[in-house]
């Protein structure tokens, strides 16, 4: 079963390209929540997913929110901005 409503992505040996920021843009444009798994192709700590999750908040900007649980980042877009 899925979660209806939270588009899913993955970072993978790649990290973050080009092409998961356009991706992950596309999917704030039909959702709220997006849920980024950091795959073990791509991190070699919990520390790894933190810096993941401060790299594309510094990209998406001040409207987003992230939280990270285990290996997942979720990201939640908000209609103002959230964090300083």
């Amino acid at each position: 079963m899925t979660d209806m409503g939270v588009a899913k992505i993955q970072i993978g040996k790649n990290g973050l390209s080009e092409n998961f920021f356009l991706t992950l843009e596309s999917y704030f444009k039909l959702h709220k929540n997006v849920k980024v798994i950091v795959l073990k192709s791509a991190r070699e700590d919990k520390e790894e997913t933190k810096r993941y999750a401060e790299k594309i908040l510094e990209k998406l900007g001040k409207t987003y929110t992230a939280r990270i649980v285990g290996h997942t980042i979720a990201l939640k877009k908000w209609r103002r901005d959230k964090r300083e």
